[in-house]
Parts: structure tokens; C-alpha cells; sequence
């Protein structure tokens, strides 16, 4: 479980709002998310809808219950607000914690404890914190494995970042945590020179700590949380419902909170180490003799001629030069059966006979050129099979990512929850999926570690809502 804590000392600058809306777009992602709130207002409950009087037990209940040896569990207090988005409440009483609290030894840590026990439970979660240093912003800091400070693109705002993240400099340097920090530009306003100014001078003072997401000011936010609703269910296709699922992309699919330096360092070293191992252990890959020489050479009976690094010389292609260098679709050419939408087909596997793999090397070398294949005829045999295609009786999705540990599937056929169609790893980087897909016209997107793109290997490919683009497979009877 990723613990992702959002703090700022100075208010105002939309800490709840971020919270709320961060963690339902990260929810409606599929992930199983839990929103901590450890700001006594209790406007979190307020934002979801979640009505005062009827909250029983609180994330109070949950830390004082710690101390005192008769532990509450953390699913007696936590509301479910969607299927995937638990809330844990706050109320007015979690601001008697820190006088009751406040000097006994590793009081900053019962956050830590309590979701440490419940890590098996969520993908993620997201800690709301009070706006002022205390006990509370301790714990959720203590607890984070990283933190988001979202700022106004106002006048105080680069003194009150610069405040926080000394805040968050010594908490760490004195309990020896080191979470990774992010930047988060919150209720932009690009009419106004001054927030213009503002995000310029915070990308250039903080490089790589600001997100690429930029919050815009969105009445739909305010008018959301009045109503008790996030973003994503109150209005779903506004400007502040494509920010807060950019944001959500980005935080699952994009690079991890900055590393420590002295992390880095070790594990540069390690990297050094392990290379030096691997080479001391590899024969030569590559003949040095001059090409002449090798042009008359014969490769021995029975042993295939070395291969190019296709994955190399794909990898390197802009998407640009691959559309326009991919034949047509072969989706439309293959028909395709009525059956349910999305779910993989049980007990297919790879139909018999010769496995459709892409064979770079023969033992009967073009001529010209002893024992390599042209660019032309590489990328002829990745077209025909990466992509979508029919086999047998199997709708295949099937793509090459040779350094993945997932890949998954989002379309309109699985309401674009990746989550739901894993992709099974073949051999070599290959990474497949069939599905029953009835006749129609289906837009998807491939998510590999967690980042979106669309299929390479597919060109048919439309521009969705927020400008990238979605692969299409047509599907025909």
C-alpha cells in the first residue's frame, strides 16, 4: 500500500478538495483506496456526504485505542463511499488527541501502526491533514511514504511551500524517514499573470518536484463538494474531472517520488555490480571483423545467424514513422464472434500447430547481407502478429514489452478498468489477452506499469477527450 499524505500549513489552498477528488480518481482507476482524515473540521465526511450525527467512531477511536489496549478496528469506523474508496471520518474530538498525547513517546507514529496492520487491504491511501504543524500533521508526515503539498498560485504561496517542506525536512532528519516530496499547482487560473508568474518561478525553483498536472480553478470542484459528491461522480466529464484523473494517471504511472540521494547512490552501485558480474560472464555479441570479412563468412550448420535487436530498433521508432510505416489493420479482415464483452475466453490458449512468434533470424540469410533481416521484413513479421487480431476462436490482444512486469488492458469494453484484464506474460516480452468481443467498434489503451498509452503496434488510433490518443479495433462479423 502506497501512503500518500497531502499537507500544507498554510490553508486555503484546497488540501480537502485535493484529497477527496485525488482519491475517488484513483478509486474510479480500479485501485482500492482508504482516505484518512485527520483534520478535526471533519470536512472530508462533509465532501462525501457522510452526515455527522451518524458517525459513531472515528479515526479518534482508532489512534486512542492504540493506547489505551483495547484496539478499535479500522473497518468499525471506515464508510464506504464507492466500491473501491473507503473513508476513514474525522470528528471534533481528534483535536483532544494532541493534549492527551502530545508528550508521550512515539505519539507520531499510531497512524503508521494502524495502516501498517491494514496494508493488505488498499492499494493506496490518501491522509487529509490539519492546516498547522501539531501531533496530527506528525502522524499523517510519519506515515507518509510520500508527500503532496498542493499550493495556490497566489502571492504567499512560494513562502508558505518553502515553510512546509522545512517543516517536512526536520521531521524527517529527526526520525530518519525519507518520503519522497511532489509539488502539487492547485486552483490555476491561466487568465491572471500573476498565477502564470507564480507557476513558472515553482517549475524552475523546484525542478523535478512539480507534478506535470496542473489543478485549474474549476467552479464544478466547489459547487461538487456542496452537494457531498467528488468530482468524478458530480460531473464527470468537466475540466476539474480531467485534471484530477490526469493527476491520478500520473501519480500511478508516473515516476516515483523523488529518491534520496544517498538511495540512489546504493542503488547505482548495485546496478555497477551487477553489471560487472553479468559481462565477466557473457561471450562477445558483436563481430568486430571488417565487413567484408564478415559478408564471406558462413554461418555453421544447424546454428541460426544472430538477430538484430528488434525490440531496440521498434523501441527507437517515433509513433509518427510507426503509423505510417504499419500496413492497415488486419482487425476488420478477421471476423469476429457474437459472446460477452471483455472477459477472457476460458481454457483458450494458443491454437495448435506452428506459434505465430516473430522470427528474426533464419538459417537462410538474405542475400546481400549473410544472416540479417531488413528493417522492411522485420517489421512486416511484427505486424502481422502484434496488435489485434483474430486466432482460432480468440479475439488477440497482443503486444511486445520486453521490460514490463504488467501490462493490462483498458477500453470502453471493460468500462477502462484496467485492473479487470491483466494481460498473461508469454515468452521473449510478449504480453497477450483474449477476449469475446461482439460486433462494434471499440477504443482501448495498454497500461504498462501503470502507464497508459496506446498500442503501438494498432494504427488505428482516434484522439480521446484529453488529447492522447486511444487505439481502435473494429470489430465485424
Amino acid at each position: 500500500m502506497r501512503t500518500i499524505t497531502i499537507a500544507n500549513q498554510k490553508g486555503g489552498c484546497g488540501k480537502t478538495t485535493v484529497a477527496i477528488n485525488l482519491s475517488a480518481s484513483v478509486a474510479r482507476e480500479g485501485r482500492r483506496v482508504l482516505l484518512v482524515d485527520l483534520d478535526p473540521q471533519g470536512h472530508c465526511a462533509l465532501g462525501m456526504a457522510v452526515p455527522d450525527e451518524q458517525i459513531d467512531l472515528s479515526i479518534n477511536d482508532c489512534l486512542m485505542s492504540q493506547i489505551e489496549g483495547e484496539p478499535v478496528e479500522l473497518s468499525r469506523i471506515t464508510w464506504q463511499i464507492t466500491p473501491t474508496l473507503d473513508l476513514a471520518p474525522s470528528r471534533r474530538n481528534l483535536g483532544m488527541l494532541e493534549p492527551k498525547l502530545g508528550v508521550r513517546e512515539n505519539a507520531d507514529t499510531l497512524l503508521r501502526a494502524l495502516l501498517e496492520a491494514n496494508a493488505s487491504r488498499y492499494d493506496y491511501c490518501f491522509v487529509d491533514c490539519p492546516p498547522h504543524l501539531g501531533l496530527l500533521m506528525r502522524n499523517g508526515l510519519r506515515a507518509a511514504d510520500e508527500i503532496v503539498i498542493p499550493i495556490d498560485t497566489g502571492y504567499f504561496s512560494l513562502y508558505g511551500l518553502t515553510q512546509q517542506l522545512t517543516t517536512i525536512d526536520e521531521i524527517c532528519e529527526r526520525n530518519g524517514a525519507r518520503p519522497g516530496v511532489r509539488v502539487l499547482p492547485n486552483q490555476y487560473d491561466v487568465r491572471t499573470k500573476l498565477a502564470r508568474e507564480i507557476l513558472a518561478e515553482l517549475r524552475n525553483r523546484y525542478k523535478g518536484l512539480v507534478f506535470e498536472t496542473i489543478v485549474n480553478f474549476n467552479t464544478k470542484l466547489k459547487e461538487g463538494a456542496s452537494f457531498g459528491q467528488p468530482i468524478t461522480e458530480f460531473a464527470p466529464t468537466s475540466i476539474g474531472a480531467r485534471d484530477f484523473q490526469k493527476l491520478a494517471r500520473e501519480i500511478i504511472s508516473g515516476e516515483p517520488a523523488p529518491t534520496p540521494s544517498a538511495e540512489l547512490l546504493e542503488h547505482m552501485e548495485r546496478l555497477a555490480a551487477d553489471a560487472e558480474r553479468l559481462l565477466a560472464t557473457t561471450t562477445t555479441l558483436v563481430d568486430k571483423r571488417p565487413v567484408a570479412a564478415r559478408a564471406t563468412s558462413t554461418v555453421p550448420a544447424g546454428q541460426p545467424a544472430p538477430p538484430p535487436d528488434v525490440a531496440a530498433t521498434y523501441a527507437a521508432q517515433p509513433a509518427a514513422e510507426v503509423l505510417r510505416n504499419t500496413p492497415s489493420s488486419t482487425v476488420a479482415a478477421n471476423p469476429i464472434w457474437e459472446g460477452e464483452p471483455g472477459r477472457p475466453v476460458p481454457g483458450l490458449e494458443r491454437a495448435p500447430g506452428p506459434q505465430r512468434h516473430v522470427s528474426v533470424a533464419s538459417p537462410t540469410a538474405p542475400s546481400g547481407l549473410q544472416g540479417w533481416a531488413s528493417h522492411e521484413e522485420i517489421q512486416r513479421k511484427i505486424d502481422r502478429i502484434y496488435g489485434v487480431h483474430q486466432e482460432g476462436e480468440a479475439v488477440v490482444f497482443l503486444t511486445h514489452n520486453p521490460g514490463a512486469n504488467e501490462v493490462q488492458l483498458a477500453g470502453d469494453f471493460n468500462d477502462w478498468m484496467p485492473h479487470t484484464t491483466p494481460m498473461r506474460r508469454l515468452s521473449n516480452g510478449d504480453f497477450e489477452v483474449r477476449l469475446r468481443l461482439p460486433r462494434g467498434r471499440y477504443s482501448y489503451r495498454l497500461v504498462v506499469d501503470g502507464r497508459w498509452s496506446h498500442d503501438l503496434h494498432n494504427p488505428l488510433v482516434e484522439t480521446n477527450e484529453y488529447g492522447e490518443l486511444n487505439s481502435v479495433a473494429e470489430v465485424i462479423r
